[in-house]
């Protein structure tokens, strides 16, 4: 595997090399440091959506620091869909900061200052796209 130039992008291989699977390692920090989101989740099959979602999460946020080809408009749209459905901006927003962490503390000592002053700057962006009133 070849490391990308795009530091975001890095830090998602790097995750890859470690880990197979990133759902259950973000859903527990979500629920942890936001135990209401525990409850937004059926019972049955909430696997199978806890994994569509962050894997469109990714791919909006890959798309968004990167070639923007379009998919990181999800972002913007999610803000409304997840305001109808109740959710506070600010745990959306928090969603993505709890990816960058569960990447930081899987990547360890490979987490380099590129890689945190990337996710930094991404934050803020996604930050004001869901600032921008629906």
């Amino acid at each position: 595997m070849s490391a990308s130039s795009n530091p975001i992008e890095e830090s998602f291989e790097l995750a890859a090399a470690r880990c197979a699977d990133l759902t259950p390692l973000v859903y527990q920090r979500l629920f942890d440091q936001h135990p209401e989101t525990r409850a937004m989740f059926r019972t049955q099959g909430s696997e199978l959506v806890k994994g569509s979602m962050l894997a469109l999460t990714i791919e909006a946020i890959l798309d968004l620091a990167g070639e923007r080809r379009g998919h990181f408009r999800l972002i913007a749209c999610e803000v409304s869909s997840h305001d109808a459905y109740g959710t506070p901006r600010e745990l959306f927003i928090a969603f993505f900061a709890v990816i960058r962490d569960t990447l930081c503390d899987l990547l360890g000592d490979e987490w380099s200052t590129d890689i945190a002053q990337a996710w930094d700057a991404l934050l803020i962006e996604i930050d004001a796209f869901a600032a921008v009133p629906a």
